[in-house]
């Protein structure tokens, strides 16, 4: 019989055959996803698999699968493996506490509360604040939509939506605010999506414009979403001007830093987030910049009654002792919830905020040293700028579609693309902070030696040039 001993040695065996196979093939061989179950036997039977047999098979799905914590993979918005926080992750599976209340999380009640406590205090939040772990960037902007609106039709709660509410969001914006608008009953017909400059940053003076005709045609303004780092360019939105409309108005204003708020850490750039201790509530996923497994994201919120407010619940049968600032479920959307917050607080303790922040700026400085190679290299169409850990850009005039999906079927790399008003480029996103200066030429060299033994693809020209 399998005992955990047992399996944590095959574990080992098989972390090992990953770690060996991320170094000698960055990239795995892609499988057709019409191919998948011929290739690879996924099937679950009625009788037991002969432990070597389910040992092999097990080694076969982890060399096939994509391998995100490699020196060639620049595709997501996250990317690396930082140790201390796989270790913390481990511990958390094999403790597999739940955290809506002490008596069954206790102490890593704790850790969590700390790392949501030093967050608010690095945001600038005063001592009213708090927050909660959410499974995702989507769900914490979700939440943090549904504080807005109760905080504008607070009866909502009770008697469902009666008032005509309004949203605001860059047109840069994740696209989670489209969703959560029709989750939370608002609808989506009444998002307003506000004009970006040329750098992707929503521009207040629209913002307020759209503000102000809603207010004449009868609508009411609750919410509005500032995004710190956006997907494509990575733009940071002026978050203290659009605070001041909306302290102007009375609006929810909630700050998406899913993707680049751990700029948090960093004292050479938290500039970029200046007025964010003016934000209703702020979230940030350390399983992006900061590298820990997913899912890590933290919503943070300036007045702790707001998160209270909105999804505080009584059940006797579940909160049996403690406070509530130890029944943790009592602030959170779902019940049952997974520790994710351990991951994050190894790694923050055993190397520190200091730690953090080399993380935060060693991402920057690898950005700094892609765009000074395209900027020197006349082959290459820059569409990106300084402060942005994702470099946008296209090489020979060829389609970026076909060139990002020729490198990612031929396993010489994998990069993505995007889009930006009129154009399509390649998304270089440089979040993986165990690269260093050579990781980031070699991409260069991969991508040019691949053009150049690939000649059909210097024909197939990019629509936006």
């Amino acid at each position: 019989m399998s005992t955990i001993k047992n399996d944590l040695a095959l574990f080992n065996e098989l972390a090992e055959v990953l770690i060996n196979e991320e170094q000698q093939n960055p990239v795995a061989e892609r499988i057709e996803a019409n191919q998948l179950y011929d290739t690879i036997d996924l099937s679950l039977n009625s009788t037991a698999m002969i432990d070597d047999e389910f040992k092999s098979l097990l080694s076969d799905i982890l060399v096939a699968t994509p391998k995100t914590a490699t020196n060639l993979f620049f595709n997501q918005l996250f990317g690396g493996r930082q140790s201390k926080a796989v270790l913390g992750d481990l511990l958390a599976v094999l403790l597999n506490n739940s955290m809506y209340t002490y008596k069954v999380a206790g102490p890593q009640v704790g850790v969590e509360q700390e790392i949501i406590r030093q967050s608010c205090r690095l945001i600038g939040y005063g001592e009213k604040s708090n927050g909660t772990f959410p499974t995702g960037g989507s769900m914490s902007n979700y939440m943090a939509l549904i504080m807005g609106r109760d905080a504008k039709d607070p009866k909502c709660r009770t008697n469902g939506m009666t008032k005509p509410l309004i949203i605001y969001t860059s047109k840069e914006s994740h696209y989670s605010n489209a969703k959560n608008a029709s989750f939370a009953g608002i609808g989506r017909n009444n998002i307003r999506y506000i004009e970006a400059d040329d750098k992707g940053r929503m521009i207040p003076e629209k913002l307020e414009e759209q503000i102000k005709e809603d207010i004449d045609n009868g609508g009411i303004p609750a919410y509005v979403n500032a995004t710190a780092g956006t997907t494509v360019l990575g733009a940071f939105d002026p978050i203290d001007e659009i605070a001041d409309i909306t302290e102007k108005y009375t609006i929810w204003l909630h700050v998406d830093g899913a993707y680049c708020g751990s700029v948090m850490f960093s004292e050479k750039y938290k500039h970029l987030l200046k007025g964010a201790e003016r934000s209703n509530s702020f979230s940030y996923n350390a399983h992006k910049m900061l590298g820990t497994p997913l899912t890590c994201s933290i919503l943070l919120v300036n007045d702790k009654k707001d998160l209270h407010n909105s999804f505080s619940n009584d059940a006797s049968y579940l909160y049996q002792t403690d406070g509530d600032d130890f029944n943790l479920g009592k602030t959170s959307f779902q019940c049952g919830r997974r520790n994710d917050a351990l991951k994050f607080w190894t790694l923050w303790k055993s190397i520190g905020t200091k730690g953090l922040e080399k993380i935060v700026d060693q991402q920057f400085d690898l950005a700094n040293i892609a765009l000074e190679y395209i900027r020197s290299n006349s082959d290459y169409t820059l569409y990106s700028f300084d402060d942005s850990i994702g470099v946008c850009f296209n090489y020979k005039n060829i389609d970026p579609m076909a060139l990002c999906t020729a490198l990612y079927e031929h396993q010489e790399t994998v990069v993505g693309f995007g889009s930006f008003k009129e154009d399509t480029f390649v998304r270089f996103v440089t979040i993986n902070a165990n690269n260093e200066k050579e990781q980031i030429l070699n991409f260069f060299k991969v991508l040019e030696d691949f053009v150049a033994k690939t000649p059909e693809l210097t024909k197939v020209k990019a629509l936006s040039i």
